[in-house]
């Protein structure tokens, strides 16, 4: 018997139904199919803490039930979100923020300033911008129910800048009680502030997750921009299919099964763009930059000449022809930070080589003693982006005698995997391959992979003094030619020591039905306040 896809949907429909009893009550009084969207993101939601977890898929989670204390708007600038007013000293030391009105948990009880401070600090202490703030401050604590103020030791100019950063983890509001664990132990609740509510009686790890407009929720008076805004959800429910396979993604969509689809198969462009119920739509214009992080607690790259071999090996045309396979979509990188931010530079870029140069890598792993040693390399199955440039890292390793192997398994496998600092053998890793967005690599205060604090920092623990100090510096760089001289001197030293390696950057649409519209450009978060259904 052959069985459609359809038919596969339908019988999943009926197995949850049979599986969650009384929950069944709550699905047959579900909105209608025009206030109900249902979306097919990137990898699978395995994780809901943002702080805990900072991956995007879980950051677009957050977006949805939770709240933020400052957005940033179309423009990048950071607007008041939950925040109503603030003030700073003449002093420049002391920030004095105020909440606005009608805040409250999807449990009903009222948003505090005590909630803002335990979020606040928790979240201090897994965003590097935040572990500044932690450094400068004296204090961080509620004046009362709605008021709550940081006090630094000494002026902190970027203070709101870092409070709005949209680079994961983001500072996502949670009920004290919740924030109030340290950001190694994972919430487990989804009790958010924010536009929707997370449907727990719906929830099918695995296949699907739902969330529904939170009745509770008051917007912001202002026209929705960018993260910024009105927060409006027009829609009464959001689905999130988990569809691994980017084909049968396209079907379902093609079908009218799913609504939209955050990575469709990009050497199908022409199919959807041939079809004239489907649109493609570049909501992240600052495009992704891809990038290998390597293991330096680990051979071979414990090496730094193993490490500035990899700069001489990878060929970015190559890696764009798997990534964006559309050639007005792909972007050599050869500043670490990135290619259309204002701290992007070409210092220290000698060792980009159209096409590469693999005999220079050959003999730099010679230097570096390289004996053979298995080069576990982590390969996102279910990211067909990742996962290819994974298989192309491998086949290229191994065409200059490196034993590399690939250890495939979803996202959310990769995620946990990559925590572990154990050798291979002990399942560990070498390399993994990750991407975000263009604009977060513009700011070595808030991104993560742009931090080299040793095991204190960001998978792979790349460690360089020099480059720490220089870092500590930006953040008392006064003006915008102060920032980019000390970009130049940080990106020297970071190619020499190596911190990552740029694979390639792109940009990369997304597909929807033209009956979904309302989409914002943002870099990179998806906001699913403002969609609405034909």
């Amino acid at each position: 018997m052959t069985i459609s896809r359809r038919g596969l949907i339908k019988m999943g429909l009926a197995t949850g139904a049979a599986v969650s009893g009384p929950s069944i009550l709550r699905a047959q009084a579900a909105p209608s199919a025009a206030r109900t969207a249902r979306m097919v993101m990137y990898g699978d939601l395995r994780v809901f803490d943002p702080v805990f977890a900072p991956v995007i898929i879980t950051a677009d989670h957050a977006l949805l039930i939770y709240d933020t204390l400052f957005a940033l708007d179309s423009k990048l600038i950071p607007q008041p979100q939950m925040v109503g007013k603030w003030a700073v000293s003449d002093d420049k030391k002391t920030y004095t923020f105020e909440l606005r009105d009608g805040l409250s948990w999807h449990d009903g009880t009222l948003v505090t300033a005590g909630d803002c401070v335990a979020s606040i600090r928790r979240w201090c202490q897994a965003n590097p911008g935040g572990k500044i703030i932690l450094e400068r401050a004296e204090d961080i604590a509620k004046r009362d129910d709605r008021t709550f103020a940081i006090v630094l030791k000494e002026p902190l100019g970027l203070l709101i800048d870092l409070l709005a950063t949209a680079t994961s983890p983001c500072l996502f509001i949670m009920r004290e009680k919740d924030a109030s664990r340290p950001a190694t132990e994972q919430v487990t609740t989804n009790i958010g502030s924010g536009p929707f509510t997370f449907n727990e009686a719906l929830a099918r790890p695995g296949a699907s997750f739902a969330y529904d407009r939170s009745e509770k929720y008051i917007p912001r008076s202002e026209m929705s921009d960018g993260l910024a805004g009105g927060k409006i959800a027009k829609l009464d429910r959001i689905i999130w299919d988990n569809i691994s396979d980017q084909n049968t993604a396209l079907a379902a969509l093609q079908a009218g099964e799913v609504d939209f689809i955050e990575g469709p198969p990009l050497d199908l462009t022409k199919v959807i763009e041939g079809d004239p119920s489907l649109a493609l739509e570049v909501l992240n214009k600052s495009g992704w930059v891809f990038f290998m992080r390597m293991n330096f607690l680990n051979k071979p790259f414990d090496n730094v000449k193993a490490r500035q071999a990899m700069l001489h090996l990878i060929d970015q045309d190559a890696f764009m022809n798997v990534v964006a396979p559309d050639p007005k979509n792909g972007r050599i990188v050869t500043s670490m930070f990135g290619t259309g931010t204002l701290a992007s530079n070409d210092e220290n870029t000698g060792w980009y080589k159209k096409g590469a140069d693999p005999e220079k890598a050959k003999q730099l792993l010679k230097e570096a003693g390289y004996a053979g040693e298995k080069v576990v390399i982590l390969q996102p199955s279910n990211w067909a982006s990742m996962s290819n440039a994974a298989q192309l890292l491998a086949s290229t390793l191994r065409t200059i005698g490196v034993n590399a192997e690939l250890a495939p398994s979803d996202w959310g496998g990769i995620v946990a995997r990559r925590a572990n600092k154990s050798p291979v053998e002990s399942g560990g890793w070498s390399i993994f391959i990750s991407a975000d967005t263009d604009y977060s690599f513009g700011n070595p205060l808030t991104a993560p992979y742009l931090t080299a604090n040793g095991d204190k920092g960001w998978y792979g623990w790349a460690s360089n003094a020099e480059y720490e100090a220089l870092r500590a510096k930006w953040i008392d760089a006064e003006t915008l030619e102060d920032r980019k001289a000390l970009a130049r001197k940080m990106q020297r030293v970071w190619w020499d020591f190596v911190g990552f390696v740029p694979l390639c950057g792109s940009v990369s649409p997304i597909a929807r039905r033209k009956t979904l519209t309302g989409l914002l450009p943002t870099p990179g978060l998806i906001p699913m306040w403002n969609m609405q259904k034909a």
